[in-house]
């Protein structure tokens, strides 16, 4: 009799271990849940009014009728990527969307610099030899530096001067 004791003593607390292991799971479930909806249904969306969005419209409208601003870089140094080595010189002309990109350029000189080194540092002599390899590099320079702009956006980058030696 003393064998049959030790035996059921065993289930009951695994009873009880997977009651308590379950509501423990209910609990977290339930938290999850309350995290989720809080987040993401409990929110109210905000209402736009049709003013407001016209107002930002004919703002913006009037930052792209003033025209492009132009921004004529220092020139810039660099060695190619690959043997034999070749250093590249070229001068840059950014074409910016509006005025508060060409200030921002300005302000971010030496991180659109730096940028536009390494993009020069990655590519090799053959890849910038042909035409359509200077459209990639203007491409690849532009994405780069709209990268590195929070507000301000390249339009187009123009090659005054191009020398690979």
């Amino acid at each position: 009799m003393a064998e049959e004791n030790t035996e059921q003593k065993p289930k009951k607390s695994g009873k009880m271990l997977g009651m308590v292991f379950a509501i423990i799971n209910i609990a977290f479930m339930a938290g999850a849940l309350f995290v989720v909806y809080s987040s993401t249904l409990g929110d109210k969306v905000n209402a736009v009014h049709n003013e407001e969005l016209e107002k930002q419209m004919e703002e913006f409208y009037k930052t792209y009728e003033q025209g492009p601003v132009m921004y004529k870089m220092e020139t810039f140094n660099a060695n190619l990527y690959g043997l034999p080595q070749r250093m590249i010189r070229m001068d840059v002309t950014l074409e910016m969307l509006d005025a508060q990109g060409f200030e921002e350029v300005i302000l971010k000189k030496a991180k659109t610099r730096d940028s536009m080194i390494r993009v020069m540092n990655s590519m090799r002599f053959d890849q910038i030899e042909s035409v359509q390899g200077k459209l990639k590099l203007k491409n690849q320079i532009i994405a780069s530096l709209n990268s590195v702009l929070e507000n301000g956006v390249v339009k187009n980058v123009y090659f005054s001067d191009f020398v690979v030696q």
